[in-house]
């Protein structure tokens, strides 16, 4: 079984950087696309940017330019680095991980951020 633990979330001033980890752990296999999600209170759960193994990224429009996605396969860990946080980028985070034909969450990790 794979597990996938987010890290770095917390409360942040509008204008401000937050970076997001997600570590994969457990009976490792080869990981194939991630991706960053978020949901905020009374809304669905979006997508935030995704990347491929090979390191092809895609984003939403909301975070275009303020986001960036990587990762590390050696350190099997995924990252969002957030800039120029906006209020509307409050959400709980949570990242994803496919793998063969199935794929695994995270259990999130609140990003606050006040205007």
């Amino acid at each position: 079984q794979v597990q996938l633990a987010e890290y770095g979330g917390g409360s942040v001033q509008a204008g401000g950087s937050l970076r997001l980890s997600c570590a994969v752990s457990g009976r490792i296999v080869r990981i194939g696309a991630m991706g960053w999600y978020r949901q905020a209170p009374g809304k669905q759960r979006e997508l935030v940017a995704t990347i491929t193994s090979a390191g092809s990224s895609n984003y939403a429009d909301s975070v275009k330019g303020r986001f960036t996605i990587s990762r590390d396969n050696a350190k099997n860990t995924l990252y969002l680095q957030m800039n120029s946080l906006k209020f509307e980028d409050t959400a709980v985070y949570y990242c994803h991980g496919a793998y063969g034909d199935s794929g695994s969450w995270g259990q999130g990790t609140q990003v606050t951020v006040s205007s």
